[in-house]
């Protein structure tokens, strides 16, 4: 998938330094965060789990460096950060899995890319929080993902009752029933109903308001420096790494990670990409690979939810690389993927690459 037709490392880092001399400044060093805006301008399955060898001091590489070579994407529910809380919050967990794999890295090396804003409700006299959001305001979209995660939570936890479950009990309409089942999930336990509504509504935002995907992936845009080695996409921060990635095929990245990722739930999020799913057959339909990137690494907790499909490569090729790893109580929590050895390892081999 595009092997013949990628670019070599010298010529992509050409076009990236030539497009960032003609379409922006180039930095020397890179903020450790990137502020997303809106514009009013219109706009065969195989998983494995490596074991994990702790390096002795001497192997470790110290290659501390003053410019940013990894970019970090957030997933949804972070609109009341900010990217410096979001930084204090990542490198640490970060900068102990590359340890894992024998890479120290400095606070300079991470930059947090943020787009969290876009979904955080103006201030308003006499009210806080986010907007009420009541069960039978979601859409079709909306509804239809909460199905999908009530689905894939019953597969995992047997505490959760599945949707097609017979029950003696009367039976809600089908939205609070999914809430009450969901409730019961270790996956969702200490997200109040509130919350996972706008959570559903963030992903259902981003796809249907282009404004809102636009800057989401300018945001990253604005980011980006020649200097980039790695770029750590996790939830819906995935969706918005792989698709800038794939609209800027000059960029020159080592390294797509990808945890806890969405991106290959049929319908509601493959089917709806951009690019749009050009190959394979109407009925088994795969992505484009991103061409601005060398190495693609996917990692998911195998009672993640929200990362439907744990294996990527189906939906887009035997060049995604996967691996599951165990999060324990928090299987899509950001700390726990990336204090896996296994991001890690993905994260220092694009470093590494010369």
């Amino acid at each position: 998938m595009g092997t013949s037709s990628r670019c070599s490392r010298a010529a992509r880092t050409s076009r990236l330094v030539n497009a960032s001399s003609s379409g922006r400044t180039s930095r020397k060093t890179a903020p450790c965060s990137a502020l997303a805006t809106i514009s009013t301008t219109p706009s065969s399955t195989r998983s494995h789990v490596v074991e994990t060898v702790l390096p002795t001091a001497g192997r470790i590489k110290d290659r501390r460096t003053e410019v940013s070579r990894i970019l970090c994407v957030h997933g949804v529910g972070q609109q009341r950060e900010c990217p410096d809380t979001l930084h204090a919050e990542w490198f640490p967990a970060l900068s102990d899995g590359c340890l894992l794999a024998g890479e120290q890295l400095s606070a300079a090396d991470v930059t947090c890319v943020f787009y969290g804003n876009l979904f955080r409700p103006p201030g308003r006299a006499l009210a806080v929080g986010d907007p009420m959001i009541a069960p039978e305001d979601l859409d079709e979209f909306e509804a239809e993902l909460l199905g999908v995660w009530w689905q894939e939570a019953a597969r995992v936890d047997s505490a959760v009752v599945a949707p097609d479950a017979q029950t003696l009990v009367a039976t809600p309409p089908t939205v609070q029933r999914a809430l009450r089942a969901l409730s019961g999930s270790s996956f969702f336990a200490g997200l109040a109903d509130r919350a996972l509504l706008f959570d559903l509504r963030q992903v259902r935002r981003y796809f249907q308001e282009p404004e809102v995907r636009q800057a989401a992936q300018q945001a990253l845009a604005a980011a980006m420096t020649p200097e980039v080695r790695v770029v750590v996409g996790h939830s819906l921060g995935s969706v918005v790494a792989y698709e800038t990635l794939c609209a800027h095929p000059a960029w020159s990245v080592e390294m797509l990670l990808t945890l806890g990722s969405p991106l290959g739930i049929r319908h509601l999020i493959f089917d709806r990409l951009q690019p749009a799913p050009a190959l394979g057959s109407p009925d088994d339909p795969q992505g484009i690979w991103p061409e601005s990137v060398g190495r693609w690494v996917n990692i998911a907790d195998k009672g993640d939810v929200v990362a439907l499909e744990k294996d990527l490569r189906r939906r887009f090729g035997s060049r995604v690389d996967g691996y599951l790893v165990s999060n324990g109580a928090t299987a899509h929590g950001i700390r726990p993927y990336l204090t896996a050895a296994e991001t890690g390892r993905a994260i220092v081999q694009g470093l590494d690459v010369r």
